[in-house]
């Protein structure tokens, strides 16, 4: 039996009530600074803590220091695993957390991002500065390209990411994207909500390159 859908939203609802996905592993981009707003500290806490209690294995840069730092302590603590991806040059500074579940040195940053991705089953977005925002922005290339089909979610701290939000739409109403291109990251609020929609939002098939170009 066939049901009568009418809209893409009654589409996605019946869909997050029959399926949900099996995230075993998401990558979590962050911020490696320490001077922050102690609220995107909470946020990496209470994100890592959820992670580690859901038994979902963090995949971060490896940082030692920041958001990467704290949101790794919180899965661990929290009785999780974390798996850290790190370039050799960063090792030989001493920039490493040395605590980690698994620790994976590699030989460029182009290697850490392509790791980093092929070990996650999601991606999450905390806030974080260039490089953060670096590759938030390629994820989100490689995903209207085919090349990544799994759950993107912005962590939108603070309304932190609130101009990229911005300036993503402009992109969208200036003909730079398609308007479907808008389903290819997903907003949250909170870290509950993130973890939930990492859960729910549809994993995309190769067919989704039939858009990608404008």
């Amino acid at each position: 039996m066939f049901l009568k859908i009418s809209t893409f939203a009654e589409t996605f609802y019946i869909y997050n009530k029959i399926f949900m996905n099996k995230i075993k592993s998401v990558c979590v981009y962050s911020a490696s600074s320490t001077k922050i707003d102690p609220a995107y500290f909470e946020a990496a806490r209470e994100l890592g803590s959820l992670l580690g209690k859901h038994r979902i294995r963090l995949i971060n840069g490896a940082g030692g220091i920041g958001l990467m730092n704290e949101t790794a302590d919180a899965v661990l603590a929290a009785g999780g695993e974390v798996t850290g991806v790190i370039p050799h040059f960063m090792v030989e500074q001493g920039w490493q957390h040395r605590g980690l579940t698994e620790l994976i040195e590699v030989d460029s940053m182009h290697e850490r991002k392509k790791k980093m991705a092929d070990l996650s089953d999601a991606v999450i977005a905390l806030p974080g500065g260039c490089g953060t925002l670096e590759e938030l922005l390629e994820i989100i290339t490689w995903k209207q390209l085919g090349l990544y089909l799994n759950p993107i979610v912005i962590l939108n701290v603070k309304g932190y990411f609130d101009p990229l939000l911005i300036m993503l739409q402009h992109a969208m109403d200036e003909n730079f994207m398609r308007p479907q291109h808008g389903n290819i990251w997903h907003e949250a609020r909170t870290p509950e909500e993130a973890v939930e929609l990492i859960n729910t939002i549809p994993v995309w098939d190769g067919s989704i390159r039939k858009f990608a170009a404008i």
